[in-house]
């Protein structure tokens, strides 16, 4: 059971990963004015980074369950969950709090962010999350790739029928 939860929680933070990273801020900022895209795409940002959080946690207990189980394929699972989670933690915790403050500064000033003094401050925060966004995607991609395809009975099963020499029956 705790395999198919594994890859349960693998896909949804994957998936809504690279859903509203590579389809949904870009059909924000096309369809709708800069100031209210980045309002809306920070705040699922916001969702994402808190999903991203208790996955990856998630993940990691239910990998050394596995690996203290026999489960050997999660042991290198394991480093590209912990790769993600600090993207995530960096990207949340100590760039967006920032990237916010800057947002806030430049509303209550009365200009856009794009016009006030902290623009060139913010893109260049903002070129630095997109870049750990980028690898957590990455890892991501490679986390899904690298699942083990079954679990351990059913494994073991499967590594019988292939030793040469035997008729599969």
């Amino acid at each position: 059971m705790p395999h198919r939860i594994f890859r349960l929680l693998t896909v949804v933070w994957v998936g809504s990963l690279l859903t509203i990273g590579y389809a949904v801020a870009p059909v924000l900022f096309s369809s709708l004015d800069r100031t209210t895209a980045g309002a809306v795409a920070a705040q699922l940002f916001r969702i994402e980074g808190v999903l991203g959080a208790v996955c990856g946690i998630l993940l990691l207990g239910l990998a050394n369950v596995m690996v203290r189980r026999g489960g050997n394929a999660y042991r290198r699972l394991r480093w590209l969950v912990a790769g993600m989670l600090i993207c995530v933690l960096v990207g949340y915790f100590a760039l967006q709090p920032f990237m916010n403050a800057m947002r806030v500064a430049a509303l209550e000033a009365g200009t856009d962010l794009a016009h006030s003094a902290y623009a060139a401050r913010f893109g260049m925060l903002h070129g630095v999350s997109s870049v750990f966004y980028l690898i957590e995607s990455l890892l991501g991609i490679a986390l899904v790739w690298k699942l083990p395809v079954d679990s351990g009975a059913g494994a073991a099963r499967q590594g019988a029928r292939d030793v040469p020499g035997e008729a599969a029956g």
